[in-house]
């Protein structure tokens, strides 16, 4: 499972350029490019035609992503996302090697399908501490749970292209995006930093749908 070339958010923070300012323009600016093509695929649920993009940066290692997954994401999806209002977009910053291997599982395990990816992740952080304790044997296991051997699991964790292309996608997010830590929001091009509930989410969305 070992991979070279993890970048730690530390030393890409050391080579990111300053902040936007703090503007209408600067947000679009923001906003463009949150939308750029990146080099793994995005993951993403809803109408692309929806008012509103939320556009997670999620570690398979956070316990605030973990309990966002959990608590927040099902509502979310539920009242906004199935019903045409919210496109979502789960993008990786893995913050260890942990993180990352279960990353490049969910990748495997979708084969470009986002539902299957989000099937993968929404297991991933039930098995959480599990994850953090018995990281190889937790992969295998969920792997198997969506039908690979443990064979496949070792191959998957083998292809370091994919571990470069999340490498590269992590670095963009530092630098062009100033993302820092996890879960970070970008909503509509807004950064939020930091653990959400349902109702603090719902509060930001709102009006955004009157506009």
């Amino acid at each position: 499972m070992h991979i070279r070339g993890l970048i730690t958010v530390a030393a890409l923070l050391a080579f990111a350029p300053l902040p936007f300012a703090d503007s209408a323009i600067a947000q679009s600016a923001i906003a463009a490019a949150v939308a750029k093509p990146v080099s793994l695929p995005d993951i993403a649920i809803g109408s692309a035609n929806a008012p509103i993009t939320i556009t997670e940066y999620s570690s398979m290692t956070c316990p605030h992503c973990a309990a966002f997954g959990q608590n927040v994401f099902p509502m979310l999806r539920s009242k906004y996302i199935d019903t045409g209002k919210v496109r979502f977009v789960f993008r990786e910053f893995p913050l260890d090697i942990k993180a990352a291997s279960a990353s490049i599982l969910a990748r495997c395990i979708g084969a470009g399908d986002s539902e299957k990816y989000l099937a993968a992740v929404e297991l991933l952080f039930k098995l959480q501490d599990r994850l953090m304790t018995e990281t190889k044997d937790t992969l295998f296991y969920v792997g198997k749970v969506h039908g690979m051997s443990v064979e496949d699991v070792e191959t998957c964790e083998k292809d370091q292209a994919q571990f470069d292309k999340l490498t590269a996608d992590q670095r963009y997010a530092v630098q062009e995006l100033k993302v820092t830590a996890t879960p970070t929001f970008f909503l509509n091009g807004v950064r939020l930093q930091g653990t959400m509930s349902f109702e603090e989410l719902e509060e930001r969305i709102k009006p955004l749908l009157k506009k």
